[in-house]
């Protein structure tokens, strides 16, 4: 059981999260062997600990700080801070199983941002000026690249964060591709509230300024993954971080633009997107690919993509720049606990107890399948239950695939829902497809050239899985039932819980 010890130290920034960290065996890991942050660092980490759907050999193991990064003596690159889920539930003090309901509770109890106050923040107390002639964003900070057909060095886990004077305020992790001394291309996915923020100050020739803040407590990053209906437009989901920590994220205005950045970040590159400006992501590289995604392939290269034009980079002293290895089990923990908050919430509120757990499985990348569990307890559940799935596609509507499983299936165990899969289901009856609906451009299946039936790129064949045995022979899908007996005296050694 993971949960918070009155006695220990606080999460409230990147730092105090990696003490915490510490005091677990076997979740950090921290080494000063030399490393090239291009290519190097994620190959060495997809070996160590990436998981997820990343190209095999991989398997899940610690975070990694690389302490000497070549070419970058006073930085410091931390790799895999969420690629797990046991290590995820010990950053938000909770069992690794009940992050779906902690997350819903979070979304709940939101807290807003507040304005820093007490000095000097400590995201700034080192200051980059991009108007000093030496300034040259590439040999400020280590940004890795993943594979060498990479577009380029690319910062994977920066927050941006930019307001509209009408809407609101909104985070989201978007990948940016440093293309010069003080420019970095970003890709929006169509439909976040930030490139809408964007389009208005396009549309109204203004510049749009932004901060993208690294290095955060945990809480942050994983809170900000909530999307649309679950956070509406101009909905900050900083609040939701405030309610996971039970206290608000603390903002400081920027030393060079008028938005505010996260006081307590490593490092805050300020600057603001060019009205009109496009550039080709790969314009470096000319490899045709941008970098890993989180389906598993490299996303191809945008011939045109809006331009960050970078005003300035601070940071904490020897700061610890935080990235992640694509497609790995990170992103999975990223997107897919909020994916399950959102799907249980808005399933507890349709249908209350129904739906007792949530899943966004490694394989869809925490996006694409969800697997829910399903508390049957009449022959009209039956129907019940693909209902729930028809809710969960509209609440998120990235996702591709759900399967459907009884409360004695552990959602977690992919053995036990192929089980349910194999024993439970007739494909005849039991699957059922919602063709040609919105879904995400980054899968290569989601197209016309795939599927001439599909009206864009982007639109996709959603399928429900029920794998739940109908409710009046349900006498017959009993499992065999086995005495319940404390293993602990007999392998003490292997470190067992009970019950």
């Amino acid at each position: 059981m993971t949960g918070h010890n009155g006695d220990e130290e606080p999460i409230t920034d990147l730092r105090s999260a990696l003490r915490r960290l510490a005091r677990h065996p076997g979740q950090l890991l921290e080494t000063d062997h030399p490393v090239d942050p291009i290519g190097e660092l994620a190959g060495v980490y997809r070996r160590i600990g990436a998981g997820g759907t990343v190209q095999r050999p991989t398997r899940l193991g610690p975070a990694m700080i690389f302490d000497n990064v070549t070419g970058y003596p006073d930085a410091r690159v931390l790799v895999g801070l969420m690629a797990s889920r046991k290590r995820v539930g010990i950053l938000l003090e909770s069992p690794p199983d009940r992050l779906t309901q902690r997350m819903s509770e979070a979304y709940d109890k939101a807290v807003g941002p507040v304005e820093f106050h007490g000095g000097d923040a400590p995201c700034q107390q080192v200051v980059h000026r991009a108007d000093d002639p030496g300034f040259d964003l590439r040999k400020v900070l280590p940004a890795p690249t993943n594979t060498d057909q990479d577009a380029g060095p690319y910062f994977c886990l920066g927050l941006v964060l930019g307001s509209d004077p009408e809407l609101g305020t909104d985070v989201t992790i978007h990948r940016l591709c440093v293309q010069s001394r003080d420019e970095m291309t970003i890709f929006f996915a169509p439909g976040r509230h930030i490139d809408a923020f964007r389009q208005r100050a396009e549309q109204a020739g203004r510049r749009f300024e932004i901060t993208v803040n690294m290095g955060l407590d945990p809480a942050i990053h994983i809170g900000a993954e909530f999307e649309a209906p679950t956070t509406p437009l101009g909905y900050d989901e900083l609040a939701v971080a405030g309610g996971l920590r039970g206290k608000p994220v603390e903002l400081v205005r920027g030393v060079t633009v008028a938005e505010k950045a996260i006081a307590a970040a490593e490092v805050v590159i300020e600057g603001y997107i060019v009205p009109g400006e496009r550039q080709a992501e790969d314009q470096n590289t000319h490899t045709g690919h941008a970098m890993p995604e989180f389906p598993g392939y490299d996303g191809p290269a945008n011939p045109a993509l809006p331009v960050i034009k970078v005003t300035a980079v601070t940071t904490r002293e020897r700061p610890i720049l935080q990235t992640l290895v694509g497609p790995g089990e990170e992103h999975v923990s990223l997107a897919g606990i909020p994916t399950e908050a959102s799907i249980f919430h808005a399933l507890h509120d349709a249908m209350p107890g129904f739906v007792t757990e949530v899943y966004a499985h490694s394989a869809g990348g925490g996006k694409f399948l969800a697997i829910l569990k399903c508390a049957k307890q009449s022959a009209f559940d039956d129907g019940r239950a693909r209902q729930a799935a028809l809710l969960a596609f509209g609440v998120y509507s990235e996702l591709k695939n759900v399967v459907l499983v009884d409360t004695d299936v552990d959602i977690f165990d992919t053995d036990d829902v192929l089980w349910a899969m194999q024993t439970r289901m007739q494909g005849n009856r039991d699957i059922i497809t919602v063709p040609a609906v919105a879904g995400h451009v980054l899968d290569p299946s989601q197209q016309p050239a795939y599927d001439p039936t599909l009206p864009a790129k982007g639109t996709t064949s959603k399928t429900i899985f029920d794998a739940t045995a109908p409710y009046h022979l349900r006498a017959e899908f009993t499992r065999a039932r086995f005495r319940d007996v404390d293993p602990r005296p007999y392998a003490p050694d292997l470190d067992l819980e009970y019950p």
